[in-house]
Protein backbone atom coordinates (compact mmCIF):
# COMPACT_ATOMS: atom_id res chain seq x y z
CA UNK A 1 0.00 0.00 0.00
CA UNK A 2 1.77 3.61 -1.00
CA UNK A 3 2.09 5.92 1.15
CA UNK A 4 0.81 9.59 0.57
CA UNK A 5 3.44 12.48 0.16
CA UNK A 6 3.16 13.71 3.47
CA UNK A 7 3.32 10.34 5.14
CA UNK A 8 6.23 9.45 3.79
CA UNK A 9 8.34 12.84 4.44
CA UNK A 10 7.64 12.31 8.30
CA UNK A 11 9.00 8.67 8.22
CA UNK A 12 12.29 9.85 6.75
CA UNK A 13 12.33 13.01 9.56
CA UNK A 14 14.56 12.16 12.81
CA UNK A 15 12.42 11.30 16.13
CA UNK A 16 11.83 14.53 17.75
CA UNK A 17 10.70 16.40 14.19
CA UNK A 18 8.03 13.93 13.16
CA UNK A 19 6.27 14.23 16.77
CA UNK A 20 6.67 17.98 16.68
CA UNK A 21 6.09 18.70 12.59
CA UNK A 22 2.42 17.12 12.29
CA UNK A 23 1.33 19.52 15.98
CA UNK A 24 2.49 22.73 13.63
CA UNK A 25 1.07 21.75 10.34
CA UNK A 26 -2.39 21.23 12.40
CA UNK A 27 -2.10 24.71 13.81
CA UNK A 28 -1.14 26.13 9.96
CA UNK A 29 -3.97 24.63 8.55
CA UNK A 30 -6.52 25.37 10.78
CA UNK A 31 -4.90 29.40 11.48
CA UNK A 32 -5.01 29.28 6.93
CA UNK A 33 -8.99 28.36 7.55
CA UNK A 34 -10.14 30.17 10.24
CA UNK A 35 -8.57 33.08 8.56
CA UNK A 36 -9.80 32.46 5.00
CA UNK A 37 -13.14 32.45 7.30
CA UNK A 38 -12.48 35.78 8.45
CA UNK A 39 -11.44 37.61 5.00
CA UNK A 40 -14.70 36.20 3.77
CA UNK A 41 -16.67 37.63 6.86
CA UNK A 42 -18.67 40.35 4.71
CA UNK A 43 -20.08 37.45 2.55
CA UNK A 44 -20.79 35.38 5.52
CA UNK A 45 -24.01 35.71 5.14
CA UNK A 46 -24.22 34.76 1.36
CA UNK A 47 -21.86 31.53 2.32
CA UNK A 48 -24.57 30.45 5.29
CA UNK A 49 -27.52 30.94 2.86
CA UNK A 50 -26.02 28.69 -0.32
CA UNK A 51 -24.98 26.04 2.73
CA UNK A 52 -28.62 25.84 3.99
CA UNK A 53 -30.02 25.70 0.46
CA UNK A 54 -28.05 23.12 -0.92
CA UNK A 55 -28.52 20.87 2.58
CA UNK A 56 -32.37 21.37 1.91
CA UNK A 57 -32.31 20.49 -1.23
CA UNK A 58 -29.55 17.32 -1.84
CA UNK A 59 -31.68 15.48 0.65
CA UNK A 60 -34.85 15.55 -1.03
CA UNK A 61 -33.00 15.08 -4.39
CA UNK A 62 -31.69 11.75 -2.58
CA UNK A 63 -34.90 11.12 -1.17
CA UNK A 64 -36.46 10.63 -4.84
CA UNK A 65 -33.19 8.73 -6.09
CA UNK A 66 -35.75 5.42 -6.09
CA UNK A 67 -38.34 6.94 -7.85
CA UNK A 68 -36.16 9.06 -10.78
CA UNK A 69 -32.77 7.43 -11.68
CA UNK A 70 -31.72 10.24 -13.28
CA UNK A 71 -29.71 12.88 -11.19
CA UNK A 72 -29.98 16.02 -12.98
CA UNK A 73 -33.74 15.41 -13.55
CA UNK A 74 -34.01 15.03 -10.03
CA UNK A 75 -31.67 17.98 -9.20
CA UNK A 76 -34.47 20.45 -12.19
CA UNK A 77 -37.42 18.70 -10.44
CA UNK A 78 -36.45 20.22 -6.57
CA UNK A 79 -35.13 23.01 -7.39
CA UNK A 80 -38.37 24.27 -9.45
CA UNK A 81 -40.45 23.13 -6.73
CA UNK A 82 -38.29 24.99 -4.53
CA UNK A 83 -37.51 28.60 -6.61
CA UNK A 84 -41.64 27.79 -6.96
CA UNK A 85 -42.42 28.08 -3.76
CA UNK A 86 -40.17 30.87 -2.62
CA UNK A 87 -41.42 32.61 -5.44
CA UNK A 88 -44.79 32.43 -4.29
CA UNK A 89 -44.21 33.05 -0.70
CA UNK A 90 -42.00 36.44 -2.02
CA UNK A 91 -45.28 37.74 -4.06
CA UNK A 92 -47.61 37.51 -1.31
CA UNK A 93 -46.01 36.95 2.32
CA UNK A 94 -43.28 39.73 1.72
CA UNK A 95 -45.39 42.93 0.54
CA UNK A 96 -47.75 42.86 3.48
CA UNK A 97 -44.90 41.68 5.79
CA UNK A 98 -43.04 44.94 4.80
CA UNK A 99 -46.53 47.28 5.50
CA UNK A 100 -47.39 45.67 9.07
CA UNK A 101 -44.12 45.90 9.71
CA UNK A 102 -43.78 49.66 8.84
CA UNK A 103 -46.84 50.18 11.01
CA UNK A 104 -45.09 48.44 14.23
CA UNK A 105 -42.62 50.56 13.67
CA UNK A 106 -44.48 53.51 13.39
CA UNK A 107 -46.50 53.06 16.54
CA UNK A 108 -43.81 51.22 18.45
CA UNK A 109 -43.70 54.67 20.97
CA UNK A 110 -47.32 53.95 21.74
CA UNK A 111 -46.95 50.48 22.33
CA UNK A 112 -44.28 51.26 25.00
CA UNK A 113 -46.99 53.58 26.42
CA UNK A 114 -49.59 51.16 26.72
CA UNK A 115 -47.13 48.89 28.55
CA UNK A 116 -46.42 51.23 30.87
CA UNK A 117 -49.60 52.23 31.86
CA UNK A 118 -50.34 48.49 32.88
CA UNK A 119 -47.10 48.18 35.20
CA UNK A 120 -47.80 51.70 36.57
CA UNK A 121 -51.25 50.30 37.65
CA UNK A 122 -49.88 47.17 39.00
CA UNK A 123 -47.72 48.88 41.01
CA UNK A 124 -50.23 51.25 42.25
CA UNK A 125 -51.82 47.58 43.19
CA UNK A 126 -49.00 45.98 44.23
CA UNK A 127 -46.40 47.92 45.71
CA UNK A 128 -44.19 44.84 46.21
CA UNK A 129 -43.72 44.97 42.75
CA UNK A 130 -41.59 48.23 43.25
CA UNK A 131 -39.00 46.29 44.62
CA UNK A 132 -38.51 44.62 41.47
CA UNK A 133 -38.51 46.85 38.91
CA UNK A 134 -36.92 49.83 40.06
CA UNK A 135 -38.38 52.38 37.93
CA UNK A 136 -41.90 51.76 39.50
CA UNK A 137 -40.41 52.75 42.72
CA UNK A 138 -38.57 56.22 41.16
CA UNK A 139 -42.08 56.94 39.64
CA UNK A 140 -43.45 56.95 42.96
CA UNK A 141 -40.59 58.73 44.56
CA UNK A 142 -41.63 61.73 41.92
CA UNK A 143 -44.92 61.66 42.75
CA UNK A 144 -44.26 62.31 46.43
CA UNK A 145 -42.54 65.24 45.81
CA UNK A 146 -43.84 69.04 46.58
CA UNK A 147 -41.52 70.64 44.03
CA UNK A 148 -41.73 70.85 40.20
CA UNK A 149 -42.89 67.15 38.52
CA UNK A 150 -40.13 65.37 37.31
CA UNK A 151 -40.45 63.02 33.74
CA UNK A 152 -41.78 59.94 34.70
CA UNK A 153 -38.92 56.74 34.00
CA UNK A 154 -40.22 53.92 31.29
CA UNK A 155 -40.10 50.36 32.77
CA UNK A 156 -40.86 48.94 29.51
CA UNK A 157 -38.08 50.84 27.99
CA UNK A 158 -35.98 50.29 30.37
CA UNK A 159 -36.68 46.23 29.97
CA UNK A 160 -36.18 47.06 25.88
CA UNK A 161 -32.50 48.76 26.72
CA UNK A 162 -31.81 45.62 28.62
CA UNK A 163 -33.32 43.50 25.56
CA UNK A 164 -31.79 45.53 23.10
CA UNK A 165 -28.21 45.65 24.44
CA UNK A 166 -27.89 49.70 25.46
CA UNK A 167 -25.92 50.88 27.80
CA UNK A 168 -27.03 52.89 30.74
CA UNK A 169 -25.12 56.11 29.93
CA UNK A 170 -28.06 56.57 26.94
CA UNK A 171 -31.70 58.12 27.75
CA UNK A 172 -34.61 55.53 27.64
CA UNK A 173 -36.20 58.06 24.71
CA UNK A 174 -32.76 58.11 22.99
CA UNK A 175 -32.24 53.92 23.23
CA UNK A 176 -36.00 53.62 21.78
CA UNK A 177 -35.04 56.05 19.09
CA UNK A 178 -31.86 53.76 18.27
CA UNK A 179 -34.21 50.58 18.26
CA UNK A 180 -36.42 52.28 15.70
CA UNK A 181 -33.65 53.07 13.68
CA UNK A 182 -32.70 49.69 13.56
CA UNK A 183 -35.65 48.33 12.71
CA UNK A 184 -35.61 50.92 9.67
CA UNK A 185 -32.48 50.39 8.84
CA UNK A 186 -33.67 46.76 8.31
CA UNK A 187 -36.28 47.48 6.32
CA UNK A 188 -33.42 49.82 4.19
CA UNK A 189 -31.36 47.41 3.68
CA UNK A 190 -33.95 44.58 2.35
CA UNK A 191 -32.69 44.88 -1.63
CA UNK A 192 -29.34 44.12 -0.47
CA UNK A 193 -30.80 41.22 1.37
CA UNK A 194 -32.99 39.71 -1.59
CA UNK A 195 -29.70 40.18 -3.91
CA UNK A 196 -27.98 37.60 -1.17
CA UNK A 197 -30.77 35.48 -1.24
CA UNK A 198 -30.96 35.27 -4.78
CA UNK A 199 -26.98 34.70 -5.32
CA UNK A 200 -27.02 31.68 -2.69
CA UNK A 201 -30.08 30.29 -4.97
CA UNK A 202 -28.31 30.56 -7.91
CA UNK A 203 -25.10 28.88 -6.60
CA UNK A 204 -27.23 26.32 -4.55
CA UNK A 205 -28.21 25.14 -8.16
CA UNK A 206 -24.73 24.87 -9.82
CA UNK A 207 -23.40 23.31 -7.02
CA UNK A 208 -26.31 20.44 -6.97
CA UNK A 209 -25.97 20.44 -10.65
CA UNK A 210 -22.45 19.28 -10.96
CA UNK A 211 -21.99 18.26 -7.34
CA UNK A 212 -20.28 14.34 -8.07
CA UNK A 213 -18.15 16.32 -10.36
CA UNK A 214 -17.06 18.70 -7.52
CA UNK A 215 -17.23 15.95 -4.58
CA UNK A 216 -14.64 13.65 -6.91
CA UNK A 217 -11.97 16.75 -8.05
CA UNK A 218 -12.15 17.44 -3.95
CA UNK A 219 -11.14 14.05 -2.97
CA UNK A 220 -8.64 14.07 -5.35
CA UNK A 221 -6.68 16.46 -3.37
CA UNK A 222 -5.72 13.58 -0.95
CA UNK A 223 -3.22 12.10 -3.76
CA UNK A 224 -1.19 15.46 -4.45
CA UNK A 225 1.23 18.22 -2.26
CA UNK A 226 -0.97 19.42 -0.07
CA UNK A 227 -2.56 15.81 0.85
CA UNK A 228 -2.14 17.49 5.08
CA UNK A 229 -4.71 20.23 4.24
CA UNK A 230 -6.98 17.50 2.43
CA UNK A 231 -6.63 15.02 5.51
CA UNK A 232 -6.88 17.67 8.15
CA UNK A 233 -9.71 19.58 7.49
CA UNK A 234 -12.20 17.32 5.13
CA UNK A 235 -13.43 15.04 7.59
CA UNK A 236 -14.17 17.62 10.14
CA UNK A 237 -15.42 20.13 7.49
CA UNK A 238 -18.09 17.58 6.33
CA UNK A 239 -19.15 16.05 10.42
CA UNK A 240 -19.54 19.96 11.00
CA UNK A 241 -21.84 20.22 8.30
CA UNK A 242 -23.82 17.47 8.88
CA UNK A 243 -24.61 18.62 12.56
CA UNK A 244 -25.26 21.98 11.16
CA UNK A 245 -27.14 20.65 8.38
CA UNK A 246 -29.24 18.11 11.32
CA UNK A 247 -29.94 21.05 13.42
CA UNK A 248 -31.35 23.00 10.82
CA UNK A 249 -33.51 20.45 9.36
CA UNK A 250 -34.80 20.46 12.69
CA UNK A 251 -35.14 23.96 13.61
CA UNK A 252 -36.62 24.48 10.43
CA UNK A 253 -39.82 21.50 11.23
CA UNK A 254 -39.75 23.00 14.76
CA UNK A 255 -40.30 26.68 13.24
CA UNK A 256 -43.02 25.70 10.82
CA UNK A 257 -45.06 24.34 13.62
CA UNK A 258 -44.79 27.16 15.75
CA UNK A 259 -44.86 29.72 12.88
CA UNK A 260 -48.46 28.01 11.51
CA UNK A 261 -49.88 27.67 15.17
CA UNK A 262 -49.05 30.98 16.37
CA UNK A 263 -50.78 32.52 13.10
CA UNK A 264 -53.85 30.60 14.13
CA UNK A 265 -53.29 31.95 17.21
CA UNK A 266 -53.11 35.52 16.77
CA UNK A 267 -56.39 35.38 14.24
CA UNK A 268 -58.14 33.86 16.79
CA UNK A 269 -57.38 36.54 19.39
CA UNK A 270 -58.18 39.52 16.58
CA UNK A 271 -54.64 40.35 15.82
CA UNK A 272 -55.02 39.14 12.01
CA UNK A 273 -54.37 42.63 10.71
CA UNK A 274 -50.16 42.13 11.85
CA UNK A 275 -50.60 38.25 11.58
CA UNK A 276 -47.99 38.13 8.73
CA UNK A 277 -45.61 40.54 10.35
CA UNK A 278 -45.87 38.49 13.79
CA UNK A 279 -45.84 35.03 12.41
CA UNK A 280 -42.20 35.94 10.05
CA UNK A 281 -40.63 36.93 13.33
CA UNK A 282 -41.67 33.74 14.94
CA UNK A 283 -40.47 31.77 12.05
CA UNK A 284 -36.89 33.28 12.42
CA UNK A 285 -36.38 33.19 15.69
CA UNK A 286 -37.46 29.49 16.48
CA UNK A 287 -34.04 29.12 14.89
CA UNK A 288 -32.48 30.87 18.07
CA UNK A 289 -33.00 27.87 21.11
CA UNK A 290 -34.76 29.13 24.26
CA UNK A 291 -34.22 33.07 24.02
CA UNK A 292 -35.56 32.64 20.09
CA UNK A 293 -39.35 32.24 22.30
CA UNK A 294 -38.68 35.62 24.42
CA UNK A 295 -37.92 38.08 21.39
CA UNK A 296 -40.66 36.85 18.99
CA UNK A 297 -42.77 36.74 22.46
CA UNK A 298 -42.07 40.66 22.80
CA UNK A 299 -43.94 42.23 19.92
CA UNK A 300 -46.88 39.48 19.92
CA UNK A 301 -47.64 40.84 23.66
CA UNK A 302 -46.80 44.38 22.38
CA UNK A 303 -49.69 44.67 19.92
CA UNK A 304 -52.14 42.06 21.78
CA UNK A 305 -51.83 45.06 24.65
CA UNK A 306 -52.22 47.70 22.41
CA UNK A 307 -55.16 46.49 20.83
CA UNK A 308 -57.21 44.41 23.26
CA UNK A 309 -55.90 45.74 26.30
CA UNK A 310 -54.85 43.37 29.33
CA UNK A 311 -56.86 40.27 28.55
CA UNK A 312 -55.80 39.59 25.15
CA UNK A 313 -52.38 40.08 26.45
CA UNK A 314 -52.65 37.45 28.86
CA UNK A 315 -54.60 35.30 26.26
CA UNK A 316 -51.79 35.99 23.63
CA UNK A 317 -49.26 34.71 26.45
CA UNK A 318 -51.28 30.83 27.24
CA UNK A 319 -50.73 31.04 23.38
CA UNK A 320 -47.12 31.52 23.39
CA UNK A 321 -46.75 28.89 26.66
CA UNK A 322 -49.17 26.22 25.51
CA UNK A 323 -47.39 26.27 21.91
CA UNK A 324 -43.93 26.31 23.40
CA UNK A 325 -44.02 23.21 26.10
CA UNK A 326 -45.90 21.14 22.86
CA UNK A 327 -42.53 22.04 20.62
CA UNK A 328 -40.04 21.39 24.23
CA UNK A 329 -41.93 18.17 25.38
CA UNK A 330 -43.41 16.69 22.28
CA UNK A 331 -41.62 18.15 19.50
CA UNK A 332 -37.77 18.09 20.46
CA UNK A 333 -37.29 14.54 21.43
CA UNK A 334 -39.05 13.08 18.22
CA UNK A 335 -37.18 15.67 16.29
CA UNK A 336 -33.88 16.24 17.96
CA UNK A 337 -33.43 12.69 19.26
CA UNK A 338 -30.85 12.31 22.20
CA UNK A 339 -28.06 13.03 20.30
CA UNK A 340 -28.76 16.51 19.22
CA UNK A 341 -31.16 17.39 23.13
CA UNK A 342 -28.96 19.24 25.31
CA UNK A 343 -29.87 21.00 28.72
CA UNK A 344 -31.66 24.70 28.63
CA UNK A 345 -29.14 25.19 31.01
CA UNK A 346 -26.43 24.59 28.94
CA UNK A 347 -28.42 26.63 25.74
CA UNK A 348 -28.88 29.30 28.14
CA UNK A 349 -24.88 29.22 29.22
CA UNK A 350 -23.60 28.83 25.35
CA UNK A 351 -26.52 31.46 23.71
CA UNK A 352 -25.21 33.95 26.30
CA UNK A 353 -21.30 33.34 25.94
CA UNK A 354 -21.42 32.67 21.84
CA UNK A 355 -24.75 35.89 21.75
CA UNK A 356 -21.82 38.08 23.66
CA UNK A 357 -18.49 37.54 20.97
CA UNK A 358 -20.39 36.75 17.37
CA UNK A 359 -23.71 38.70 18.00
CA UNK A 360 -26.24 37.18 16.01
CA UNK A 361 -24.08 34.26 14.25
CA UNK A 362 -23.81 33.55 17.64
CA UNK A 363 -26.96 32.49 18.44
CA UNK A 364 -27.88 31.03 15.70
CA UNK A 365 -24.34 28.76 15.31
CA UNK A 366 -23.80 28.46 19.04
CA UNK A 367 -25.79 25.15 19.61
CA UNK A 368 -24.44 23.62 16.80
CA UNK A 369 -21.18 24.33 17.26
CA UNK A 370 -20.91 22.82 20.90
CA UNK A 371 -23.19 19.74 19.78
CA UNK A 372 -20.09 19.30 16.88
CA UNK A 373 -17.74 19.91 19.51
CA UNK A 374 -18.59 17.90 22.14
CA UNK A 375 -20.75 15.24 20.86
CA UNK A 376 -18.88 14.98 17.21
CA UNK A 377 -15.27 15.81 17.53
CA UNK A 378 -14.19 14.42 21.13
CA UNK A 379 -16.17 11.56 20.76
CA UNK A 380 -14.55 10.66 17.94
CA UNK A 381 -11.34 10.91 19.06
CA UNK A 382 -11.77 9.29 22.22
CA UNK A 383 -13.30 5.82 20.14
CA UNK A 384 -9.63 6.11 17.77
CA UNK A 385 -7.92 6.54 20.47
CA UNK A 386 -5.36 3.69 20.63
CA UNK A 387 -5.84 1.07 23.91
CA UNK A 388 -3.09 -0.36 26.19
Amino acid sequence: MSQTPTKSILSSLPAPWNLILPFATRILVWGLFFGILYLLRSFFFLLFLTFVFVYFQSSTIKLLEPYIRLRTARTLLVFSIFLGILTTVGLFLVPRVINQAGGFINQFPSYIESTDKVLFNLGDNYPMLTDIVPELKKNRDNDTLETEQKPQASPSAAMVQILAGFGEENSEKENIKQIIGKLRSVGENIASIVSYFLLALLFSFLILLDLPTFSKNFTKLKDTKIDFIYNEVADSIRDFALVLGQALEAQFIIAIFNTVFTAIGISMLGLSTNVAFLSVIVFFCSFIPVIGVFISSVPICLVALQASGPSTLMFAVLLITVIHLIEAYVLNPRIYGSHMRINPVIVLIILTISGKLFHIWGLILGVPVYTYIFSTAIQKKTVNAPTD
